[in-house]
């Protein structure tokens, strides 16, 4: 058995899981502190399914500590940017877009160094080491304890980037965290190092939170391997996320899409999750989430990671209603949704209360309101109906029919039928998909690089990515027999000479148990 955790803005999610099937699922109202919430959860499980804690094999969680920390600008470790270009570059230094309440946030403390390389592996300049000491001496004056290394096309050829990070941590020591950017973002320079700067300064709170959500679980008896789901709906295990605590981002919307795919047996299909305070709208291809091919911004930084291509509305169970003009959301009570709703015993009228004023729910107290309007109650749904359809139909990238999968615990609020699309799919254990979408969740390895290919080398070095790939899989924790390529691009790149190419392959397999 395993244990899948998703821990939403309004609601913790828990399910027991024995393979794919589902033994049993709980919601808990998320607390302000996450980890008790965590705790809390998995009480809830062995009570509704007593098990002792050799029989867990794994633990899978998706949190939004890392986010809300962010997002929040709280909790953040004085960072470094380091970026090897000089002397191109100079124009937009690091942090150039980032706003002022993060960057006052991290402290930030900005250097620009020799290095470098072009798309093709030529070297824009050397590495200047006696340079790099004094960058590291300037760092530990301010008090720097978490440095982020980018370099111009590290993604092509990283060895400056490593040979950097080597010489700053003979200065400042072992005690410094350093982030590498080739390791995180993709061949874009700002957005890559603006991911590596945000992972960097996450990494001390990285190392506190697996410390407590493996405190947390070990209390339950439980001795079994914790891992965290990513962006992209695959896992990375503690380690992992003490290095790359900025993976864990978009975890929410891909396990509530991941456990759509196993609920609704449907593996290409739009995925609405209706949370307790949004709703989020992506598609399925495959059996995975599709990959934005835009920029991503976080709180208001402009990033290239790996993320879902999702869309969010202000619909959820927590959302407020206007009683003028029967519009809901974006506003929210989140996880005092149980203190405010009319329905047990608040002052505020929320999409829960509408639910329960329909008939379509049953929690909380009906008499309390059973005043409202069945009019207005019903402009309300028809409202949220539109809106979704709205979301939903923009996502879609052809006209032609799509299945549409709805999910999550506010998932009451949308009809059986939806406008331009028909009838829906609500699967069994709708309400807690996303704890099973991190229950299920494979091991992956992705490439994504700029090669130029010279005549009668493509075939070859395309068998190389993709093997290459694979092994990233294996290494992760994936199952050899298990890996397959569920992603591959070859895009030419015409304004670049040299017949360049830019190349993704991604790997992914099942979790090898035990490994």
């Amino acid at each position: 058995m395993h244990i899948g955790i998703d821990v939403g803005g309004t609601n913790t999610d828990a399910v027991l899981m024995d393979g794919t099937r589902t033994l049993t699922g709980i919601k808990h109202s998320t607390t302000a502190d996450v980890t008790t919430g965590i705790i809390e959860a998995i009480e809830g499980l062995r009570s509704d399914h007593p098990f002792d804690g050799a029989d867990i094999e794994s633990v899978m969680i998706g949190t939004t500590h890392f986010i809300n920390a962010l997002v929040q600008a709280k909790r953040l470790a004085p960072t470094a940017a380091l970026r090897l270009g000089l002397p191109a570059t100079r124009a937009l230094p690091p942090l150039v877009d980032w706003p002022q309440n993060l960057s006052e946030a991290i402290q930030a403390q900005v250097y620009l160094a020799h290095g470098g390389y072009e798309f093709d592996g030529r070297p824009i300049s050397p590495l200047d080491p006696d340079e790099l000491r004094e960058h590291a001496r300037d760092m530990a004056a301010h008090g720097i304890r978490s440095v982020a290394v980018s370099s111009v096309f590290s993604p092509v050829n990283h060895d400056l980037e490593v040979e950097a990070a080597r010489i700053i941590s003979e200065e400042l020591g072992d005690d410094v965290a350093i982030s590498l950017s080739h390791e995180i973002g993709r061949i874009g320079l700002l957005e890559r190092e603006n991911a590596t700067i945000i992972n960097a300064a996450l990494r001390e709170l990285a190392s506190e939170i697996v410390d407590g959500l493996a405190a947390a679980v070990r209390k339950q008896g439980i001795e079994a391997p914790i891992y965290l789901s990513q962006n992209d709906g695959t896992l990375m295990d503690e380690e992992y996320v003490r290095r790359y605590p900025v993976a864990t981002f978009a975890s929410g919307p891909t396990n509530s899409m991941r456990g759509a795919a196993l609920t609704s047996g449907l593996d290409t299909c739009a995925v609405v999750d209706v949370g307790g305070t949004t709703a989020d709208i992506g598609l399925l291809i495959n059996g995975f989430p599709r990959e934005t091919a835009n920029e991503v911004k976080v709180a208001g930084i402009r990033t290239n990671f790996r993320m879902p291509d999702v869309l969010s509305i202000g619909i959820g169970g927590g959302s407020i209603v206007d009683v003028e003009t029967a519009e809901v959301g974006p506003e929210s009570v989140g996880y005092r949704l149980t203190e405010e709703a009319l329905v047990f015993g608040g002052s505020t009228l929320t999409a829960t209360d509408i639910a329960v004023a329909s008939g379509a729910a049953s929690i909380g107290d009906p008499s309390k309101v059973a005043h409202l309007d069945p009019a207005f109650v019903q402009r309300v749904l028809n409202r949220i109906a539109e809106r979704v359809a709205e979301a939903v139909d923009r996502m879609r990238t052809s006209p032609d029919p799509i299945p549409v999968v709805v999910v999550g615990g506010g998932s009451i609020l949308l009809p059986d039928t939806l406008p331009l699309f028909g009838q829906v799919t609500r699967p069994e254990n709708y309400a807690v998909a996303n704890a099973i979408g991190a229950s299920i969740a494979q091991v992956g390895g992705e490439i994504d690089k700029v090669y130029a290919f010279s005549a009668g080398e493509r075939e070859a070095k395309i068998a190389e990515v993709r093997a290459e790939a694979v092994d990233l899989a294996v290494a992760a924790g994936a199952k050899p027999s298990t890996v397959s390529i569920i992603d591959f691009d070859e895009v030419p790149i015409p304004y670049l000479p040299g017949n360049a190419t830019r190349i993704r392959a991604k790997a992914v397999g099942d979790l090898e148990m035990g490994a």
